[in-house]
């Protein structure tokens, strides 16, 4: 069974930084009936610009560029999400702002702290989804 590459424009390509080569990455792949979504961060798709803000502002733009992968790939059911904090201090902001976006859907989730592959990029969020 081959994978699939699911390509989005309205959602930015991960792996790119400004002046550099292009990556090997994709923004997500489907293999069988799963969806694997590369770690999606708060940029802007349509400039490729970090969006500049608090951690609140930042997830919602992390947590709709993962959605906008998901719709295109028209899978649903989100299983498991992974969460890079550059900062753990914005955990309880995060969360908060993460269960908004969830209103009551349940997934599995680890968050740590790190350092995501963009500067000013605080939340890198990338999931594994079902179609089934």
């Amino acid at each position: 069974m081959p994978k699939r590459i699911i390509s989005l424009s309205s959602a930015p390509t991960v792996g790119i930084t400004p002046g550099q080569s292009v990556s090997p990455l994709a923004q997500a792949v489907r293999f069988g009936n799963m969806l694997f979504v590369s770690g999606q961060g708060s940029v802007d798709a349509a400039t490729g610009n970090v969006v500049e803000g608090d951690i609140a502002l930042q997830t919602r733009v992390a947590l709709d560029n993962l959605m906008s992968m998901l719709a295109a790939a028209k899978a649903k059911n989100v299983v498991n999400m992974r969460v890079t904090l550059r900062d753990v201090a914005d955990f309880p902001l995060f969360n908060e702002t993460f269960r908004e976006c969830f209103d009551g859907e349940n997934v599995t989730r680890t968050c740590f702290g790190g350092t995501p592959n963009r500067a000013g990029v605080n939340v890198q969020i990338d999931c594994i989804a079902m179609f089934d």
